[in-house]
């Protein structure tokens, strides 16, 4: 190896091409025999239209204004030193989600528009919809005779968790619809199911710290006690909910029959408004709350942890075994392929980008390349073929011009 070339890694999977229903086209003769030398020879590439920018940039818009009247009306229920109050608590277990989402989407990382839209669904959108919907049964059950005594273990049992995981999974459908390009699998569920459901607990945080406050308590004791319950030990409670529906719609949309990603989303999203039904409702059974959380909740997150880990295996085998088809096809050396796919390979890769002052080119690398293996599966599984094969095409052309920027090679119109 020479200095000026990036490091090689052991592969930490097999590749297996011969699974795949087409083989990507082959490089060109001169590509093929340059990609030897990590000095691929291509024009630039083609640039992609504005349009779902621009419809992104509409959405983030119109969902910020329903985020300021969501936020018009706490303050008006709870006082603007509550809100203040309340919102600088929230701050700390949507810290604690976004720093994890994160890391998760770390390795294809979702573009920051549809991550700021699925945040703003979650605080403004689906908050909204939860207080219409419970002001309409809140009137019907008035018109009824006033709530009864099992009234508010069916407010919190049954319709929070229903109105609100319905209201969440909305808006994963509606970035799935927008910007099904970047929903690629279960992670890209995950992720934006996570961003909506961090952003709906911000919101409610605020309300409950808030009103929490509000009343007279002077020791402040029962809002340390919310506190510690929603800000410290289940911050991830609305993301594990929501969640579970995400994940579906990531398997569903590999689903080549339409009936059985119906099922599966809808299994999902069952499983949402279960979970949560259960984190609300054993409140009424459970005399000692942290018993309770020892025993069933905190075994429930370190099960959502291990299907987390396994899933981002999924996804960097996935990855690996595209990338080999196209090493086959002559776009990238063999050795490439292991840098490129696996988590020990990246950080050679860019220790090496580092000392070199490449960094952003080698980001810029294997983020695309991560990207044409996610767009060369959906061409082979048949899902969104046309515009996959557009994004292959955009996406092997940034490949080239990020590999002219990490061999120093001159380009062709240079």
């Amino acid at each position: 190896m020479t200095a000026s070339e990036p490091p090689s890694a052991t592969p930490e999977f097999t590749a297996s091409a011969g699974g795949a229903i087409q083989q990507p086209m082959n490089a060109p003769a001169e590509v093929a025999s340059e990609a030897q030398q990590n000095q691929l020879h291509l024009g630039p590439p083609p640039r992609r239209g504005p349009g779902l920018v621009v419809l992104g940039i509409i959405g983030v818009v119109a969902l910020s204004f329903v985020s300021l009247f969501v936020a018009v009306y706490v303050i008006s229920a709870i006082g603007t030193d509550a809100f203040a109050v309340g919102g600088v608590l929230a701050v700390v277990p949507l810290a604690v989600v976004f720093f994890t989402v994160r890391w998760i989407d770390r390795w294809e990382p979702e573009p920051r528009l549809a991550v700021v839209f699925a945040f703003l669904w979650g605080a403004g959108v689906a908050v909204l919809l939860a207080l219409i919907v419970g002001a309409e049964i809140e009137n019907v059950v008035a018109s009824l005779g006033g709530p009864g005594p099992a009234y508010a273990f069916f407010a919190s049992a049954v319709q929070a968790p229903v109105v609100e995981e319905a209201g969440k999974a909305l808006g994963i459908l509606v970035i799935y619809w927008a910007a099904r390009r970047h929903f690629d699998g279960p992670i890209d569920g995950l992720v934006y199911a996570a961003w909506i459901a961090g952003g709906f607990a911000f919101t409610e945080n605020i309300l409950y710290f808030g009103s929490e406050l509000v009343k007279v308590d002077g020791e402040g004791a029962f809002l340390l006690q919310m506190f510690l319950v929603r800000g410290l030990m289940s911050p991830f409670a609305h993301v594990m909910f929501t969640a579970c529906t995400g994940i579906a719609l990531g398997f569903a949309v590999r689903s080549t029959s339409r009936p059985k990603a119906v099922g599966i989303f809808a299994v999902g999203l069952a499983l949402a408004i279960a979970l949560h039904a259960l984190w609300n409702g054993a409140l009424y059974f459970v005399s000692d709350f942290f018993g309770y959380y020892a025993i069933v909740q905190f075994p429930l997150f370190v099960v959502a942890i291990v299907i987390v880990l396994y899933l981002r295996k999924q996804e960097a085998k996935l990855t690996f075994d595209r990338l080999a088809e196209y090493a086959n096809a002559g776009w990238f050396n063999h050795d490439e392929v292991p840098v490129l796919a696996t988590a020990s390979g990246r950080r050679q890769a860019m220790t090496w980008a580092t000392q070199h002052n490449k960094r952003a080119a080698m980001k810029a690398y294997i983020q695309d390349a991560t990207r044409l293996a996610f767009a060369r599966q959906r061409i082979i599984t048949g899902r969104d073929q046309i515009s996959a094969t557009t994004d292959e095409a955009v996406l092997l052309g940034a490949i080239v011009e990020a590999r002219h920027a990490l061999t120093g090679a001159p380009h062709p119109s240079a």
